[in-house]
């Protein structure tokens, strides 16, 4: 799990007392959006589909530490959906990528497994890291687990994904290796990432069958994006 500051990487955050709810009124989403036949969901279209917010929060989380909370968690009936930067998550099995050596804060375990047991392999397997459940939110109550499917955008791609690791209570904004890789984003622990711009949408109640399934994943999450599409509005 990597943490940035203001100035440098930290290593853990203190945890933070659960905010009072947004005083501003929910942003509505845009009108129904028609889509066609079987072609795969643009970014732009899943965008379009997520450009509303309802939060579903109790309180807004920061994208590095020692930064402003800014950055709620919304809702819709079929998927929650934040806006955030992409830090780089090098946690898991170590790899010629992901390891001691070249993430100073890597850790050898994963909030999930695979299923066979052992960790996730950040740099082939790309996941994302989700808040761990409190008072703040909760990503069970909204049927988000391991393994659940999400679309990650950065410009014009997507790439899906699974919730494969947890974070610190107040931070938000972080995929694998593999994820940035796949988005075209510096994928390096220490340097890369992605200062903003990356929509993260986790489908609910959707999970990959073998969370390491990349195959499988990616099957998945183009049907539920183009459910997903079809009925926003």
């Amino acid at each position: 799990m990597r943490v940035r500051t203001l100035t440098l990487a930290a290593t853990g955050v203190a945890l933070l007392a659960p905010t009072a709810n947004p005083a501003a009124a929910s942003v509505p989403y845009p009108k129904r959006i028609v889509f066609h036949g079987e072609r795969a969901v643009s970014a732009a279209q899943l965008r379009r589909a997520v450009g509303g917010c309802d939060p579903i929060s109790r309180g807004r989380y920061r994208l590095d530490a020692g930064t402003p909370a800014r950055v709620r968690i919304c809702g819709t009936r079929e998927a929650v959906h934040w806006k955030a930067d992409l830090d780089i998550d090098c946690d898991g099995r170590p790899t010629a990528h992901c390891n001691h050596r070249t993430d100073p804060t890597f850790a050898a375990t994963t909030a999930f497994r695979q299923s066979d047991g052992r960790m996730l392999n950040a740099e082939k397997l790309p996941y994302i890291v989700v808040p761990p459940a409190g008072p703040r939110w909760s990503h069970r109550a909204h049927g988000i687990k391991g393994g659940s499917v999400a679309a990650v955008l950065y410009r014009d791609r997507v790439v899906y994904a699974v919730v494969g690791d947890t974070g610190p209570r107040d931070v938000i904004g972080e995929a694998s290796y593999a994820t940035a890789r796949a988005l075209g984003i510096d994928p390096d622990p220490r340097y890369g990432g992605a200062p903003s711009g990356v929509t993260y949408i986790v489908f609910k109640d959707a999970r990959a069958r073998h969370i390491e399934d990349r195959a499988q994943t990616t099957a998945l999450g183009k049907r539920l994006a183009r459910r997903l599409v079809r009925h926003v509005g």
